[in-house]
């Protein structure tokens, strides 16, 4: 039995890493183009803002369309620093599913430029990864449903951005559905923002 199921979680692997090869290579962000993207606010007022605002004077951790970092919320908060979401579609329905699970401001790219420099998609080859139903398994057992229809095939990722010249500290980009960032390297990148506005603010 044991060496039965030893064979069946080495050929889901083999499968897994059979699929990499379709996955679309991520590029790393530019900090200008991040900078200068346009956010909404989501709810009943619609502000918009040039992104760097958000973050020039405390940095910022941003979330796009990831999950299992408001656990971080109050050690953040510690450092003064400020958690967003991102997202690439206001979908009353879905966005109020994902605001149950995620307490902070939540932003409205519609241009995608935190999807980019080079958007991934992950289609069929979902269904032959170990992790993406691992995820999507401890995704409903906490009761949280994501938008797996048409533009929810984007994959999102993690930045950790510093205030004035800084730049971005850390940026993790998913390689499948529920691709969850590291929480300590998370937490080691923000703790190299200085404390305090950033210099000359």
């Amino acid at each position: 039995m044991a060496t039965l199921r030893a064979v069946s979680l080495f050929i889901l692997e083999l499968l897994s890493s059979f699929t990499d090869w379709f996955l679309t290579k991520p590029a790393w962000a530019q900090l200008e183009v991040l900078e200068n993207t346009e956010l909404k606010t989501t709810g009943g007022i619609h502000e918009k803002h040039k992104a760097k605002s958000l973050w020039e004077k405390r940095g910022a951790v941003v979330m796009v369309e990831a999950s299992e970092i408001s656990s971080l919320r109050s050690q953040l908060q510690e450092l003064d620093i400020p958690l967003l979401a991102v997202v690439k579609e206001n979908k009353g329905r879905e966005l109020d599913g994902f605001k149950q699970y995620f307490a902070g401001n939540v932003y409205l790219d519609q241009k995608r430029n935190f999807y980019g420099p080079r958007e991934r998609w992950m289609l069929f080859s979902m269904f032959l990864r170990v992790g993406v139903w691992q995820n999507l398994w401890r995704a409903t057992r906490r009761g949280f449903m994501g938008n797996l229809r048409g533009e929810g095939l984007v994959l999102g990722g993690v930045f950790v951005i510093g205030p004035g010249d800084q730049g971005v500290l850390l940026e993790h980009r998913e390689r499948e559905f529920g691709d969850k960032v590291n929480l300590l390297a998370l937490l080691r990148a923000a703790r190299q923002i200085p404390e305090g506005p950033s210099p000359g603010k």
